[in-house]
């Protein structure tokens, strides 16, 4: 990390961060987070560039951001004290963990997945983060009327993440197939970069189903 984040991390990270492997039981967020709102849960924070914006612009959702990267994390909490945001949460770990353990079920407000790590060699997709077991996970912990949202610029990701939410029984696509960019989503400098080399940028939205 650099200074400016370790910094950042031994003065803001007791406050509004948690280590994912010291986590016992469910997490009670209205409690954390001070009040009772509607929690969105993004996986794969990054850098933190996006859910800074995405949190400043809707002050009334609780923001959690699981992410393993302790750099990425440590940059959204500068980015977080720079902005004067009391709606995030962050935590370390795994999102499985995170999704199996200490999330109720039908409580999410929605998830978000943006950019996930592509592993583009296929002998790697097994690794990728979208598969089957994680989507129908994720779906059980969305409250009905909820959504998954997913961004890729990888062609064959975003095929991928179409065949596998589609075939999850809880969930249902709002568009034929891909969605409409929604311009409350911030353009990064990564997709930036994904445009300029060519990358056609996808969204995915599906709803929880009402049961």
């Amino acid at each position: 990390m650099t200074v400016g984040q370790e910094r950042a991390w031994e003065r803001l990270w007791p406050s509004v961060g948690r280590e994912v492997a010291e986590l016992n039981g469910p997490l009670d967020l209205d409690e954390w987070f001070g009040r009772h709102a509607p929690v969105l849960l993004e996986i794969g924070s990054g850098m933190g560039e996006t859910t800074a914006a995405l949190a400043e612009s809707t002050p009334e959702i609780n923001y959690l951001a699981v992410e393993v990267y302790q750099a990425g994390l440590a940059q959204l909490l500068m980015r977080a004290e720079s902005k004067g945001l009391t709606n995030i949460r962050l935590l370390r770990g795994d999102a499985v963990t995170v999704l199996e353990d200490h999330i109720a079920p039908d409580s999410l407000h929605g998830v978000r997945i943006f950019f996930p790590d592509p592993w583009p060699k296929k002998r790697h997709h097994k690794r990728r983060l979208v598969q089957p077991e994680l989507v129908a996970l994720v779906a059980s912990r969305i409250a009905p009327g909820g959504t998954l949202h997913l961004a890729t610029d990888w062609e064959h990701y975003a095929e991928q993440m179409l065949e596998v939410c589609s075939a999850e029984p809880l969930l249902r696509n709002r568009n034929a197939d891909w969605a409409p960019r929604p311009d409350w989503r911030p353009v990064t400098k990564f997709e930036s970069r994904a445009r300029e080399e060519g990358r056609v940028v996808r969204d995915l939205i599906y709803e929880r189903k009402q049961l």
